[in-house]
């Protein structure tokens, strides 16, 4: 008579799948969490952290499942695979993330005037000791940003510095910022100012978002600086806002200036003197 050994079960295995799944709940329950702001940036932080090891522990023991497996013959091949795959999942975001850290360079104040970027006096007031401070970008940082972004730079407009603004404000509200400095009076020959607060697409890192629009009598001059709140890396993120920005404004300011056009009567025909009918014989 021939008796055959029950499989064991890899305790490996197992508890792979058991971080994996915890890692993956955590995960959407705090980003949900802290886009709610229920949790507060900083906590989230940490709570990052605790995912990211979290998941990397998964695929440590999915590694050990899979030897017990291939070694000793345990079961837990298939718990280990789905904890593999949900462990993936689970650091995408945080590969993703190292890579933009390699790609892109070290900054978190981007602007299309560095000499003279537009002001975060609203901003400034807002920021809390945790939080980045504001100060005026350095030589080096307005270096690596021309090197890395050279397309970040103001606009010119055919219109009125206040139709521009209207315009400018109108986007804002239509990304869902939110203003903490309404847009000021716009000023014959001078400047007028805006401020906002933004969030990052996904976990919703707070940004600031100051735009500056200069009478310059027939056409405006439009500048705009993105800076964020938390962290000295800001993945690419407040260079794309502005590009995006602004190319969103040039269609608005283009349909502005077509509707305007459309309206304008058109000129009048130039007075041709009339020949008058010869005289009766």
């Amino acid at each position: 008579m021939v008796v055959l050994a029950e499989r064991r079960s890899s305790r490996s295995a197992v508890w792979a799948g058991r971080l994996a799944r915890f890692s993956a709940v955590l995960f959407v329950v705090s980003g949900l969490g802290h886009r709610l702001g229920l949790i507060e940036t900083i906590g989230f932080f940490w709570l990052l952290g605790l995912i990211g090891t979290l998941a990397i522990a998964a695929l440590l023991l999915a590694a050990a499942g899979f030897y017990r497996l291939w070694t000793y013959g345990e079961r837990g091949g298939i718990s280990s695979a789905w904890a593999v795959l949900i462990a993936l999942v689970v650091l995408a975001p945080f590969m993703v993330s190292a890579w933009r850290v390699y790609a892109y360079p070290q900054l978190s104040d981007i602007s299309t005037d560095i000499a003279d970027p537009p002001p975060l006096d609203a901003a400034e007031k807002s920021r809390t000791a945790d939080m980045n401070p504001v100060a005026p970008i350095s030589a080096e940082q307005g270096e690596m940003q021309s090197e890395a972004y050279p397309d970040i730079t103001g606009r010119r407009y055919p219109l009125s510095a206040d139709r521009v603004q209207q315009l400018a404000a109108d986007l804002v509200l239509a990304n869902g910022w939110k203003f903490i400095q309404p847009p000021t009076p716009a000023l014959a020959g001078g400047d007028s100012y805006m401020e906002a607060l933004a969030k990052t697409a996904y976990l919703a890192f707070p940004v600031d978002v100051s735009i500056r629009i200069t009478d310059e009598g027939d056409t405006s001059y439009v500048d705009m600086r993105s800076a964020s709140r938390y962290g000295r890396h800001d993945l690419g993120d407040n260079a794309a806002r502005i590009n995006d920005f602004l190319v969103a404004l040039d269609a608005a300011v283009a349909g502005a200036a077509g509707v305007r056009a459309a309206e304008e009567p058109p000129p009048a025909p130039s007075e041709v003197p009339v020949p008058s009918a010869p005289p009766a014989d």
